[in-house]
This record gives structure tokens, sequence and C-alpha cells, in this order.
């Protein structure tokens, strides 16, 4: 017969937890201040960055 071996499942971290909730789309969106202009576009825009992983997006005014 063979052995049984048990599994310890994994403990949840808080990084761990943050990067699942942004693959599913939830992210912690925070406005970035420094970055008020786009000079290719020459138009005001607003830079949002995820605060659990990092991710940029922009929105043009």
């Amino acid at each position: 017969m063979a052995d049984i071996l048990p599994f310890k499942k994994p403990a949840v971290t808080r990084d761990r937890r943050g990067h699942t909730l942004c693959r599913q789309g939830h992210h912690k969106w925070m406005i970035v201040t420094a970055q008020r202009f786009d000079v290719k576009q020459g138009k005001l825009v607003t830079v949002s960055e995820c605060g659990r992983c990092g991710k940029r997006k922009v929105q043009t005014l």
C-alpha cells in the first residue's frame, strides 16, 4: 500500500490576495498627481495607478 502524505494549504498573505483581486479586474485605482499634461496629445490627462499591482491607466479630459 502507498503512504498517504498530508498536504498543507498555503497561507494567504496580503500581497497574494491583492494580486488575485487585480487578476479578476478589481483594481484599487489611485490618481497620480505628478503627470497632469500629455505633451504628445496636447491635452490634460488623468493618470490612475493601481495601489496593489502597479498597473496604470490614462484618461483624457
